[in-house]
């Protein structure tokens, strides 16, 4: 981002940044908390949480992200920057929560509610207790604001995953890597 920013400001490239909030939505790779966390929870599995999951993150829905970069390229002040937030810092366990209460509400297991897979695992070392941002200056400057709350998105995101499970686990088996293979391999 800094060599961007240093041709902008000398030879006049015309540039425009964004930062953003964690994004969640549709076809998020399944490693990542929330997809993680509806997968395992499908197959009984640990649900896997970094230490007392008090690591606060502001979540952002995924189309709400793709709506604020077209109103920076459209509106935005070349050579700004802009951050991008959802305006939804919670803890990951009460990520966690809402997911299980989504699974126990569209899928609901005869073994019991979701959150008895919950298992609290070592925390990585260095792992950042809280990730904010500040999107003030993209709503006061450009009128831009999440259209979704985390409540429509996350419901939104739950039942997508549920509706997409061959997709889910298409990615999750590592097959899409054989595909890569075949496609970008230099042997006819």
């Amino acid at each position: 981002m800094w060599i961007v920013r240093a041709y902008h400001h000398t030879y006049g490239l015309p540039v425009l940044t964004t930062n953003c909030s964690n994004n969640y939505g549709p076809y998020q790779f399944p490693e990542k908390l929330i997809p993680l966390m509806i997968l395992n929870a499908t197959r009984g599995k640990a649900l896997p949480i970094y230490g007392d999951g008090m690591n606060v993150r502001d979540w952002l829905y995924v189309s709400d992200h793709c709506a604020a970069i077209r109103v920076v390229l459209e509106n935005g002040r070349v050579g700004e920057t802009y951050n991008i937030g959802g305006w939804n810092e919670m803890p990951n366990l009460d990520i966690v929560h809402r997911v299980c209460g989504l699974l126990d509400e569209f899928q609901p297991n005869p073994e019991g509610p979701a959150t008895r897979l919950i298992t609290y695992v070592k925390d990585r070392p260095g792992h950042d207790r809280r990730y904010a941002i500040d999107a003030t200056k993209i709503h006061r400057e450009l009128g831009w604001k999440p259209a979704e709350t985390f409540e429509t998105g996350i419901r939104k995101t739950v039942q997508w995953y549920l509706d997409n499970m061959g997709w889910v686990e298409n990615v999750a088996s590592g097959a899409y890597r054989e595909w890569i293979g075949k496609q970008y391999s230099s042997e006819p």
